[in-house]
């Protein structure tokens, strides 16, 4: 594989690459893609101030995989990883754990302590809930018919040390 780089600030052509991240992943609903778009575009436009941070992962100037992150609402130093995604077809490479590595280290660099997220509990998703177990992140609960009948909520946490 070439060399990955890893950089934290968005780039003009991040709404598309993130579009195309999401896109190709094949575990995003169509009306959930704008979203991951949007989110990008309020981090260009409003900066630090969005509340917003993200890590882009780079090979050769293509952007491959991308994380957003920020602080949660009315919390001392607990984060949300909204979002963490790999191009289809580089996934299960390891691109995925340096991305998350490099979100760990922000939010610890920002004073936060726990991270959380959340995902389906939907068959599609177990290598996601995989994931996240291999890099230490534990069950915390799991909300019943959250996003339908038969598709809870899995929220995972991680204390950083």
């Amino acid at each position: 594989m070439q060399e990955l780089t890893i950089r934290t600030e968005p780039i003009p052509n991040d709404p598309e690459n993130v579009r195309e991240i999401v896109s190709s992943s094949g575990f995003f609903h169509d009306y959930e893609i704008p979203v991951a778009v949007e989110l990008v575009q309020e981090r260009i436009g409003k900066g630090e101030s969005s509340g917003y941070h993200f890590v882009f992962a780079d090979i050769n100037g293509q952007t491959i995989s991308y994380a957003c992150f920020g602080p949660i609402p009315c919390t001392k130093n607990s984060y949300d990883l909204y979002w963490i995604a790999t191009k289809n077809e580089f996934r299960g490479k390891g691109i995925g754990k340096v991305v998350l590595n490099e979100v760990e280290r922000l939010i610890k660099k920002l004073g936060g302590k726990t991270i959380y997220i959340e995902t389906s509990s939907k068959p599609l998703y177990i290598p996601t809930r995989k994931f996240y177990i291999s890099n230490g992140y534990k069950v915390e609960a799991q909300l019943k018919d959250f996003y339908d009948i038969n598709d809870d909520k899995i929220i995972f946490s991680k204390l950083l040390e």
